[in-house]
């Protein structure tokens, strides 16, 4: 590989970088000791590849750092990539880890009442504003879309939105809630994403890594 400059791999802090974890391993990428410190606040990080460094960021910058050309690949959930639909991402591989769903949910006693569809104007808290405009446009619903970027849930219960769109995964923090699911939007999970310059700059790079993660996964 061409050292000259390093490729930058990023990955996304949280449930899914322990998923990712045995992923790595199988690929023979080894980062260093610290990136597995939880006392370590560095965010980029050396591997036993000489030509790869790893940076950890949070989930949804994945997308943008490798987009903007920060990285190079990155591992990110396929609802950033449907919320921010970037042209210069290529999507080559499922890594068939982080499976969740995105989902509308409302309070219970707000369920039991009302019909999903029975609206033509819904307010929405929802760190997915693209997805969920345009989930609702295709019934005909304008949506009002409130963007948060995190506890979710707790919108209704305080009257900023009856609805939500969320990530769910075992429902748990919808039931401490009084939630419930009215309507599932998209299933989810994780994939490997290429910078489009880097893919026709660097091809021979690339297409090591993603053979390697194709490997992998199988």
């Amino acid at each position: 590989m061409d050292n000259t400059e390093k490729l930058i791999l990023a990955v996304p802090k949280g449930r899914i970088l322990k998923e990712l974890m045995p992923l790595l391993e199988k690929c023979g990428i080894l980062p260093e000791d610290d990136f597995t410190d939880p006392e370590s606040r560095k965010l980029k990080f050396t591997t036993n590849h000489a030509g790869l460094d790893i940076i950890r960021v949070r989930a949804f910058d994945v997308a943008t750092f490798v987009a903007y050309g920060g990285a190079h690949l990155g591992v990110v959930g396929s609802d950033a990539l449907e919320e921010f639909n970037y042209s210069e991402l290529y999507a080559p591989l499922d890594l068939n880890i982080g499976r969740c769903h995105l989902s509308v949910a409302m309070l219970r006693k707000d369920a039991e009442k009302e019909e999903p569809r029975s609206r033509s104007h819904v307010r929405v808290a929802t760190k997915y504003p693209h997805i969920t405009s345009r989930f609702y446009a295709e019934m005909g619903i304008q949506a009002e879309c409130i963007k948060l970027s995190g506890a979710m849930e707790i919108a209704p219960s305080l009257n900023l939105a009856r609805r939500i769109v969320d990530l769910v995964s075992t429902g748990s923090t919808l039931k401490a809630n009084n939630m419930v699911e009215t309507e599932k939007i998209m299933e989810i999970s994780s994939r490997l994403i290429v910078n489009r310059s880097t893919q026709k700059t660097r091809p021979k790079e690339t297409r090591h890594w993603i053979e390697a993660f194709r490997k992998a996964v199988k």
